[in-house]
């Protein structure tokens, strides 16, 4: 019996999402050593802006909606819902809501991201790519919104909590 055969859904998507995330921040910490945190920012951004588009494609054919556009906040709230029941792990500790129709809260005390940039020395320059990739996965799927605050840094590092919200335009 191999560990594929030994490991549960749980188990499985747990290592998977900790290898890619420290694949991520290994990538990270690189660009950071190589070209400085400014063009470690720009690239990451732009890998997060590629990505999202096949993430996207992805968790539609996955659900079967590769020919449904979302136009309802409903509809979108479940592909959230569905999307981060797979692509978030349980050590990202955010938690986000639907407090009002066509709002999406989200908080975050403590976040991976930010603990990894503490990690390698670059928390003070470190633009935000948690949240940018949520965005980048509202402009793949075609959905205007609005992000309050905007983020240039990261919140927490700028404001000590990491809070807001993206407000979408859609119909229902």
């Amino acid at each position: 019996m191999t560990l594929f055969d030994k490991l549960d859904k749980h188990e499985l998507k747990d290592l998977l999402v900790k290898c890619w995330m420290t694949h991520d921040g290994a990538w990270f910490y690189n660009a950071v050593k190589e070209y400085g945190i400014d063009a470690a920012n720009k690239l990451n951004k732009g890998a997060i802006k590629n990505l999202s588009v096949f993430e996207m494609q992805r968790v539609r054919k996955a659900l079967g909606m590769e020919n449904t556009k979302i136009t309802t906040f409903e509809q979108l709230k479940k592909f959230i819902d569905d999307g981060f029941s797979i692509l978030k792990g349980d050590f990202m500790k955010f938690e986000y809501t639907f407090p009002e129709n066509n709002c999406m809260h989200w908080e975050m005390d403590k976040c991976f991201a930010f603990e990894g940039m503490k990690m390698i020395g670059v928390k003070q320059g470190y633009e935000c790519g948690v949240v940018y990739r949520v965005c980048c996965w509202l402009d793949a799927l075609g959905i205007k919104y609005e992000l309050k605050p905007k983020i240039n840094e990261c919140l927490l590092y700028s404001q000590e909590k990491c809070v807001g919200d993206i407000f979408v335009k859609l119909d229902g």
